[in-house]
């Protein structure tokens, strides 16, 4: 029987885990299109850049309705259908004659990759054994990670070898054996449970205005704020603030990244172990704020400030799996697809408003503050997720069917 179990858990993650790869690894083939586009399309960089903010703002926009489908209507359909769009939205880029037929397809990409939150966490919490579900969290988000890592490498790689027509026709038709495997393995890919509509309940849109859940999206708003300061610009501030060359900063970025993604993997084992989730959560990212403060204030030598990003990054991303698993914990039952719908949609909106004030900052001579600003939004996140929590346990449940 453990077997069994244990086998079933293994097909589930791997079959989510390729799609959540898919579409961070699909988010992130755009922008080494950029320059061979500028010349095939006669483009300014705004518009190439019209392209990603397309994408990434068509999945902010749509996952909540998604959410709330899924939670109708079950989440295999839509997984199934998000994937292949998704996919052929790609695939289709590698044939286009005319750069506005790349934004119509990076806005229907964006809809395909809308799904993929909603439909993931529904699907994971009703198919894998609750006492993996730490790990089974945990692989999801480490699988992103990797399509965000690996997208950029492998697509330049390509665009080399083989220019970038057939590079989308390879990268997007990658998704049609996943879409295949969906619908051979559909049947141990179950939907979360649902219950009876409890005494005291809410409708299923009103719960996202709840207390908790507004709390929960700004947790998510402000972690993703303070890993897009890092990312857009950690390598100019430890340039300009602290002297180290482009390369070391390079390396120092690299570290954080690559602590993050691994971090990941711990966060999943310990919550599996624990349910002071909360706790967990609040002590590494304390961690990590500290050790941001420390780079950002303190100038070292090369090793100790690439060590001590590594180590930061590594709690940021132990952090992340209670993250979502206080989030599962607070939905009610079969309300998880509209729940992650909406608080992950503070996602990628925090990584869109940061860099441009961030910018600013740097351009008026203030770099020195950035690193401490990314300390704050850490240790605010997590107020916020300390609030959300307490709520939760207050709030009317939600109605089952809405």
């Amino acid at each position: 029987m453990l077997a069994r179990l244990l086998s079933r858990d293994v097909r589930v993650n791997a079959l989510i885990g390729t799609g959540h790869f898919l579409s961070h690894f699909y988010f992130l083939c755009l922008p080494p299109m950029f320059l061979a586009w500028q010349k095939a399309f006669d483009v300014s960089f705004w518009e190439l850049g019209l392209s990603v903010a397309l994408m990434s703002g068509t999945t902010a926009l749509l996952q909540t309705p998604v959410g709330f489908m899924v939670d109708r209507w079950g989440a295999r359909p839509f997984l199934v259908g998000g994937t292949l769009l998704m996919t052929l939205s790609i695939t289709t880029m590698g044939i286009a004659t005319a750069y506005w037929q790349i934004l119509v397809l990076s806005a229907l990409s964006g809809v395909g990759n809308s799904v993929i939150h909603p439909a993931d966490y529904a699907i994971l919490t009703g198919s894998v054994n609750r006492a993996r579900m730490g790990s089974a969290f945990a692989l999801h988000t480490f699988n992103g990670n990797l399509g965000t890592a690996a997208s950029p490498l492998v697509t330049a790689a390509l665009m080399l070898a083989v220019g970038w027509r057939s590079t989308l026709l390879i990268v997007g038709l990658l998704g049609l054996p996943l879409v295949v495997m969906i619908l051979l393995q559909s049947a141990i890919l179950r939907d979360q449970q649902r219950q009876p509509v409890a005494r005291r309940a809410v409708s299923g849109a009103k719960l996202l205005l709840t207390r908790s859940m507004l709390l929960f999206f700004a947790f998510f708003l402000l972690s993703a704020m303070a890993g897009g300061g890092i990312t857009s610009w950690l390598i100019t501030v430890l340039h300009q603030v602290h002297g180290l060359d482009l390369g070391t900063a390079s390396s120092a970025l690299m570290a954080y990244v690559s602590g993050a993604t691994g971090g990941i993997l711990i966060g999943g084992w310990v919550v599996d172990r624990t349910t002071r989730h909360y706790s967990f959560a609040l002590t590494l990212t304390v961690l990590a704020a500290a050790l941001i403060l420390l780079v950002a204030l303190e100038p070292m030598p090369p090793f100790p400030t690439i060590a001590a990003l590594f180590l930061a990054g590594i709690m940021t991303g132990a952090s992340r799996t209670p993250r979502d698993v206080m989030v599962k914990d607070a939905a009610p039952p079969g309300q998880i697809g509209k729940v992650f719908g909406f608080v992950s949609a503070g996602l990628p909106l925090g990584q869109a408003l940061v860099p441009v004030p961030f910018g600013f900052l740097i351009d008026d001579g203030r770099p020195d503050l950035v690193l401490v600003l990314v300390a704050l939004l850490l240790l605010g996140s997590m107020a916020f997720a300390g609030s959300a929590r307490a709520s939760a346990g207050h709030e009317p449940v939600a109605e089952a069917a809405d």
